[in-house]
C-alpha cells in the first residue's frame, strides 16, 4: 500500500484542503476546472453546459457546496465553536437539516431542540436538499435578532420555534477527574487548536491523580483532519490516521505522533452523532487495537472535502476523496461500529464502571440490583456473622461524576450490614457499590476478596 506524503492532507477540515487553481475569466469556469480534475464522484454529463454555480452543485453530492467569502467565514467560526447563532451542531439529512447537538445555555437548548431533531424549515425556507452552510447562513446573524425554525420531532410532531440569536463561543474541550482517578476529556469539535487542548487537558488530569482515561467524542461532528491525525497519535501503536481513496490515488496517511500518549486501556465515546474527523479517529483506533471504543455505531460520513479559494474571494467545497480505517475498516454510509454497544445515553457511565473495576479485578461480582427507588437502603449479606468497627469501607459512586455518594453503615443482624446513602439516589442515574475487603468475623477471620454491585436508579 502506498503511503500518502502528511503534507497532502496538512490542511484538510473534515477533509478540506486549501489547494491552487489556475487563475481563469470567470469563478464558474475554475468551478468546472476543479470539479473535472478533483471531483470524486459522478461527474454531471451536462457540466458545460450548466449556467451558475448553484446549477452544478445541485448535481453533485450533499457534501459540495459554494461558499460566499462571508459565509465561509461564518463556517470556519462553527468549527471553532465561536459564533452568534442559537447553538446548534448540525449535519444534513434526507429530510432536511438534522440537530447532531446542542450547547449548553444556548437559545436552542433552553428552548427544548434535541440531538436528533429534524430542521424542515428557517424562516419560512424549506431546509429539504439543503447544505449544512447554507443552513448556517440563514441560522446566523447578528446578536438580538429573532429566527423561526421549524422542527420535526423524533416523535412525529412539528413545532414551531422563534428564537434569539446571541453571541456564545463554547469551549472546545472539557475535562473533569471522575472518581477512582478516571480523567475524562470531551471534544465538542476538531478545532485547529484542538490537539493540543486536549494534551493540556490530559496533563493537567494527570497533576491531579488520573491513571486512566476517556476521551469523549458523542455529537462531535468533526472539523480539521490535521486534528484527527494528531489526536491519533496520541494512542499507542497508532502509526496510521487513516487510508485515503482520491479520484486518481489511493494510499494510507500517517498519524502525527505526540510525545505523551494516552494509556492503552484508554476508552473512547461515540454516538450515532459522531462524524467525520470523529469517525476517522475512531475507525483507526479500532483497526489498530489502539483504545476501545464504548457507544453506538457512528454516523457514516467517510467521504473528505476540499476547500478551493476562487479568484472573486469566494470558495468551493468539493468531496475530493473518501476514507476509511488505515486496515480499510469502511466508514462512509456504514459508520464505525464500537466494541462495546451501550444504551443510548450510558455510554459514559459504562466506560467509567469499566475503568474503575480494572483497578478491583479480584473483587467478586455479585447480582445487579435495577431500577431502584432513590431513597434506596442496601443490606449486605456476609457467609460469617461480622463485627462492625471503624475500619470498615463501602462506597458508593454515582457513575460518571467526580465525587462519589456519602454512605453510613448499620449492624443489621449477625451478618447482615445496612448500607444508607446521605442523600436521594438521582433518578436515572447508574451507581457502584464496591464492598472492600476490610470487614472481619468475630473471630477475627478477614473477609477474603471485596465485592461489588451494580445499581441503576428507576427513571
Amino acid at each position: 500500500m502506498k503511503k500518502v506524503s502528511g503534507l497532502t492532507t496538512f490542511l484538510l477540515i473534515i477533509g478540506l484542503l486549501f489547494a491552487p487553481i489556475l487563475t481563469l475569466a470567470a469563478p464558474i469556469d475554475e468551478v468546472r476546472q476543479v470539479i473535472e480534475e478533483n471531483y470524486k464522484g459522478e461527474l454531471p454529463t451536462n457540466l458545460m453546459e450548466l449556467s451558475s454555480i448553484d446549477a452544478i452543485i445541485e448535481q453533485l453530492d450533499p457534501y459540495s457546496t459554494y461558499f460566499t467569502k462571508e459565509e465561509f467565514k461564518r463556517y470556519t467560526d462553527s468549527i471553532n465553536n465561536t459564533t452568534t447563532g442559537i447553538g446548534v451542531v448540525i449535519e444534513e439529512h434526507e429530510m432536511g437539516i438534522q440537530v447532531v447537538s446542542t450547547f449548553e445555555g444556548t437559545a436552542a437548548m433552553e428552548a427544548g431542540i434535541e440531538s436528533g431533531d429534524i430542521i424542515i424549515s428557517i424562516d419560512g425556507t424549506s431546509t429539504e436538499k439543503m447544505s449544512v452552510q447554507q443552513a448556517s447562513t440563514l441560522i446566523t446573524g447578528k446578536a438580538d435578532t429573532k429566527v423561526n425554525i421549524e422542527v420535526l420531532k423524533s416523535t412525529g410532531q412539528k413545532k414551531t420555534y422563534i428564537l434569539t440569536r446571541k453571541n456564545f463561543s463554547v469551549p472546545v474541550v472539557t475535562h473533569k477527574l471522575l472518581n477512582e482517578g478516571v480523567g475524562y476529556i470531551g471534544v465538542n469539535s476538531f478545532s485547529e487548536d484542538g490537539a493540543s487542548l486536549v494534551i493540556s487537558a490530559k496533563e493537567e488530569l494527570a497533576r491531579k491523580g488520573a491513571t486512566s482515561y476517556i476521551l469523549d467524542l458523542r455529537n462531535n461532528g468533526g472539523g480539521f483532519v490535521k486534528t484527527a491525525e494528531e489526536l491519533i497519535g496520541l494512542f499507542p501503536n497508532s502509526p496510521y490516521a487513516y487510508m485515503l481513496m482520491m479520484k486518481n490515488q489511493v494510499g494510507l496517511v500517517e498519524s502525527i505522533p505526540q510525545k505523551a500518549l494516552f494509556p492503552k486501556d484508554t476508552k473512547v465515546l461515540v454516538n450515532g452523532y459522531s462524524a467525520s474527523a470523529s469517525e476517522m479517529t475512531a475507525a483507526a483506533l479500532l483497526d489498530q487495537k489502539s483504545a476501545k471504543l464504548y457507544g453506538q455505531k457512528t454516523y457514516g460520513k467517510g467521504s473528505m472535502q476540499s476547500f478551493y479559494p476562487l479568484t472573486d474571494g469566494s470558495y468551493l467545497k468539493l468531496t475530493i476523496a473518501e476514507f476509511a480505517g488505515p486496515k480499510g475498516s469502511s466508514v462512509n454510509k456504514t459508520g464505525v461500529k464500537p466494541q462495546v454497544v451501550t444504551e443510548e445515553g450510558m455510554e459514559l457511565e459504562k466506560a467509567h464502571l469499566d475503568a474503575i473495576l480494572e483497578n478491583y479485578q479480584t473483587y467478586k461480582k455479585m447480582p445487579a440490583i435495577k431500577n431502584v427507588m432513590t431513597n434506596k437502603q442496601f443490606t449486605i449479606t456476609f457467609s460469617k456473622t461480622i463485627q462492625l468497627n471503624d475500619k470498615e469501607r463501602v462506597e458508593l459512586i454515582k457513575l460518571g461524576e467526580t465525587e462519589g455518594t456519602p454512605v453510613t453503615i448499620e449492624q443489621k443482624s449477625a451478618k447482615q450490614l445496612k448500607v444508607i446513602p446521605k442523600a436521594a439516589l438521582e433518578r436515572g442515574a447508574a451507581y457502584l457499590l464496591l464492598i472492600h475487603p476490610t470487614f472481619q468475623s468475630n473471630k477475627d477471620t478477614k473477609m477474603e476478596k471485596g465485592a461489588y454491585v451494580e445499581v441503576t436508579v428507576q427513571p
